[in-house]
């Protein structure tokens, strides 16, 4: 009985996994992912965070210190300019000023005393010069009425000054005793109050902040912290859309008003302060909130977009052989990845003439027969064999004599060509950068800023036609990061519904293993091994 168990078991065993390996391995064409091309809008974009505030923000503070007697406005109160908002208890400073009044009456008191004093020593004076003149009286006798004289205007002189210190004491005891009423300096709305009734006021060194009033909040603007890495990008009167915290799921707009060149350095990480404009008609904006801001550098509407995932995809050479199809004339296979640092070092050293598009002449047949042998799989296991056999003396004779070689033939060849690019730019309308800012007839440094340079490169892309991989060139203008704009007229094979490539999985994979593939020596092995059910995109 245990026996015939047993064996049942097994059979169930069997056919599971039979049925179970059948079901994943009915299909053994490769996998095609793709995307679709669309239509659509295309908006490269700076993204940074800020915060909300008033256009205009007053502080208002206290010149003069004393306890708060009384308190007119609270919090979101609406003021108008000159507007009583506060008063300070005024005794001590009306007695201040009622002693600098009577110091200032005994001191014109004083001049009068002094003006007599005057009138008399000259007219001593012009009796003791009478005198002397008939030799009636000695000279040191008109010598003193010459000295009164003298000492009695000095003493008005002295007293005159008294006077005008005395007036001023008393014009700074009266405008004392008018700060102790605080009045709003603009039109605007109540935002914070420090202070309450009763409160002493301390302005021994500066003015103490009492209140802040922000002047409009239907005008608001943001501060937004840009990165040293985009700031060249930023320029006046680009739009700009921000979100905040409270109100998730709206968006509000606003325009880039100032450019502030003054950098903010924080645990070595540079920004500088952009400012945007953004009306708050609603109310809903208020000061101190955190925007997430985003910046329009450039937009196309309406556009073919390529995805940046179809303009990384590089089939191999194996990929083509498991799709039976030949590759392409103008295809050229990416060089794999070497294992080897060693390698990885000497790929870039070496250039053949047969297929440098830089027009560069190899230096040897050793130098030719290494680049043959980094381009081709056969050759290059070849090479890495090589490599490995050798000495480490041996090795880095061979590296210098490749560095040498290199240097020569990039001085036989001339400087590098870069890439296919086009640059296309606004017209520039640009003062000389030999005249001064201050001479160029701008208010401020805002209005030289260069205009945008929109750069467009050229890549490459595969089209699935018919189950096959076609190769098709395209030029690339304005990115958002996740797709490329099609610029006009640049393929025609590409229009609105074209499938591009993103990835082919075969048995053995791009570089290695397909995915999902069993290796357990229990169970067979299959050519294509297991579909993947859970990849992204259009398979096919």
């Amino acid at each position: 009985m245990k026996k015939l168990l047993f064996f049942c078991i097994l059979a169930g065993g069997c056919l599971v996994s039979y049925a179970y390996l059948t079901n994943e391995t009915d299909d053994f064409s490769p996998d095609i992912t793709t995307v679709e091309v669309t239509l659509g809008n295309i908006v490269d974009a700076v993204g940074a965070t800020g915060t909300l505030e008033a256009v205009t923000t007053v502080q208002v503070g206290s010149q003069v210190s004393g306890i708060i007697q009384e308190l007119n406005v609270d919090f979101n109160s609406i003021v108008r300019e000159g507007d009583v908002i506060m008063r300070l208890d005024p005794a001590l400073f009306e007695t201040q000023k009622e002693q600098a009044r009577a110091n200032l009456l005994r001191s014109e008191a004083e001049v009068e005393r002094l003006r007599v004093t005057v009138d008399d020593a000259a007219t001593q004076l012009k009796r003791s010069n009478d005198l002397s003149s008939r030799e009636l009286i000695a000279a040191t006798e008109l010598e003193a009425a010459q000295v009164a004289l003298r000492s009695a205007e000095a003493q008005i002189k002295s007293a005159e000054a008294q006077v005008v210190q005395a007036r001023a004491t008393l014009s700074q005891n009266e405008l004392n005793l008018e700060h102790t009423v605080i009045r709003s300096p603009i039109d605007g709305i109540i935002t914070s109050r420090l202070v309450d009734v009763g409160q002493t006021v301390a302005a021994s060194f500066q003015a103490p902040e009492l209140f802040v009033i922000a002047a409009d909040l239907t005008k608001m603007r943001v501060i937004a912290n840009i990165d040293e890495s985009d700031v060249g990008r930023i320029r006046p009167k680009q739009r700009v859309t921000f979100t905040v915290d409270a109100f998730p799921s709206e968006e509000f707009e606003g325009t880039v008003s100032q450019i502030r060149l003054e950098p903010v350095v924080q645990q070595n990480v540079v920004t500088y302060a952009t400012v945007i404009d953004a009306p708050n008609t609603e109310l809903k904006l208020k000061p101190g909130m955190t925007a997430t801001v985003s910046i329009e550098i450039a937009r196309r509407d309406g556009v073919i977009r390529i995805p940046t995932s179809a303009l990384r995809f590089r089939p191999t050479q194996s990929t083509f052989a498991a799709l039976n199809q030949p590759p392409p004339t103008n295809w050229e296979e990416a060089p794999a990845r070497q294992p080897q640092r060693m390698l990885a070092f000497i790929t870039p050293l070496i250039r053949n003439n047969s297929s440098d598009p830089n027009g560069r002449t190899a230096a040897s047949s050793e130098q030719s027969e290494f680049e043959n042998g980094m381009r081709s799989p056969e050759r290059r296991q070849q090479m890495r064999e090589r490599l490995q056999a050798m000495s480490p003396k041996e090795r880095d004779a061979f590296l210098n004599r490749m560095r040498e070689r290199r240097t020569n033939a990039r001085q036989q060849a001339g400087p590098i060509t870069p890439p296919p690019t086009r640059l296309v730019t606004r017209p520039n309308t640009r003062t000389s950068e030999a005249v001064p800012a201050v001479d160029r007839g701008a208010t401020t440094i805002d209005a030289l800023f260069a205009p945008i340079e929109i750069v467009e490169t050229t890549g490459q892309v595969f089209v699935l036609n018919n189950g096959a991989l076609v190769l098709v060139p395209v030029d690339l203008g304005v990115t958002d990061g996740t797709s490329s704009e099609l610029v006009s007229g640049s393929n025609s094979l590409i229009t609105d519904g074209s499938l591009l490539v993103t990835n082919v999985t075969t048995s053995g994979g791009p570089d290695g293993p397909a995915a999902g593939r069993n290796t357990s020596p229990l169970i067979p092995q299959f050519p294509f091994g297991r579909r993947s059910n859970n990849s992204s995109g259009n398979r096919r």
